[in-house]
């Protein structure tokens, strides 16, 4: 049977790709150049996640400007000065606002998932944005003629369709990229606003069949932009607890950053639903130093003392370059690492006899 191993989601782009980026905004390069330049990339980029041995994969995030504002990209009813993300290194990252409705997605996962299919056989795992996260975009002083109600009921609808459209298009399973759920408790330490995104999340998850959200994940983590996080200060005991009643099949959990993992593993263990699988970090892509395979056995044979085998899978922690612009880890480290986790995983498996 083995243990299920799968990645998160991004890979740093190409520098080829980040080049044409920053030429077509600045209208060095047409369209078609800036596409070529993206599907080169996207090629690319699958091949080398074929080369680690890793049985599901994902695109990369090749195609999109961030794992967050893809839906929003191009969008023309949005106003620079949303709400404000800091992270611990000083460096902040700024959501726009919404200025008007309807809302209504700009690009939808499917896309992606059709590219992908082209370059490989394996399976594709999508990430998608959660609703929670979108839900950031409307305004505290709200909008003319548009009321919050009926941007979240928008919302619900069009985050819907981007995870039933990413289905039909052939993906494997999608995932709910959730890392606003730790940092909303470090804005709000009543933890009112994580249950909205909890309550906003299900509402859009019990949409989907049992065998469908047997497919959906949801994955958690501090952030990791440039090499910093926006709340690992936060305590993982305040947010697992409302983490796992999220009506999903899988969970990934940022772990290997972790100070204390024992510790979180005590709660994932009083918590994980009957018929869930916990993904454990086994990989920290924020560290330079790319981890062993036995370091990744050992890590998984420290969740195997909390969590059945039969409910184990391992992942890395985060992306390696959830923002496009984002440099500080290189290809041939996220490769090597996503390499460790595989060999690292297969002799976790070994050890357990499963």
């Amino acid at each position: 049977m083995g243990i299920p191993t799968e990645p998160i989601g991004s890979i740093p782009r190409s520098p080829e790709l980040i080049q044409a980026v920053e030429a077509h905004a600045q209208g060095r390069v047409d369209d078609a150049e800036l596409q070529a330049a993206q599907e080169k990339a996207l090629k690319e980029t699958i091949a080398r996640f074929e080369e680690t041995g890793s049985p599901v994969i994902t695109d990369g995030e090749q195609l999109k400007p961030s794992f967050a504002t893809y839906p929003i990209a191009g969008l023309t009813t949005l106003v620079p000065e949303g709400v404000v993300i800091p992270f611990a290194d000083g460096h902040t990252r700024t959501l726009p606002a919404l200025a008007e409705g309807p809302f209504r997605y700009a690009t939808f996962t499917e896309s992606y998932v059709r590219q992908a299919k082209q370059h490989t056989d394996l399976p594709v795992k999508q990430p998608v944005i959660a609703p929670s996260a979108l839900s950031l975009l409307y305004p505290a002083a709200g909008i003319d003629g548009y009321p919050r109600e009926q941007f979240l009921a928008d919302l619900a609808d069009q985050a819907e369709v981007d995870i039933r459209t990413s289905f039909e298009a052939g993906a494997a399973s999608v995932q709910l990229d959730f890392t606003e759920g730790r940092l909303s408790i470090k804005l709000d330490p009543s933890k009112g606003v994580l249950e909205q995104f909890v309550a906003l999340n299900n509402e859009v998850l019990d949409r989907f069949s049992d065998a469908e959200r047997a497919r959906i994940g949801v994955h958690t983590c501090p952030g990791g932009d440039q090499d910093s996080t926006h709340s690992l200060d936060v305590d993982y005991a305040e947010l697992l607890p409302e983490l796992f009643r999220l009506h999903v099949g899988a969970v990934y959990l940022q772990l290997a950053s972790e100070a204390d993992p024992g510790r979180v593993l005590e709660v994932v263990r009083d918590h994980v639903q009957p018929g869930q699988r916990v993904f454990v970090g086994v990989i920290d892509p924020i560290d330079p130093v790319v981890e062993t395979p036995e370091q990744v056995r050992d890590r998984v044979l420290l969740a195997a003392r909390y969590i059945p085998a039969d409910q184990l899978g391992t992942c890395d922690d985060c992306g390696f370059a959830p923002f496009a612009d984002d440099t500080s880890t290189s290809r041939e480290v996220a490769f090597a690492k996503i390499a460790a986790r595989v060999e690292g995983t297969r002799l976790a498996a070994e050890a357990l006899g499963v």
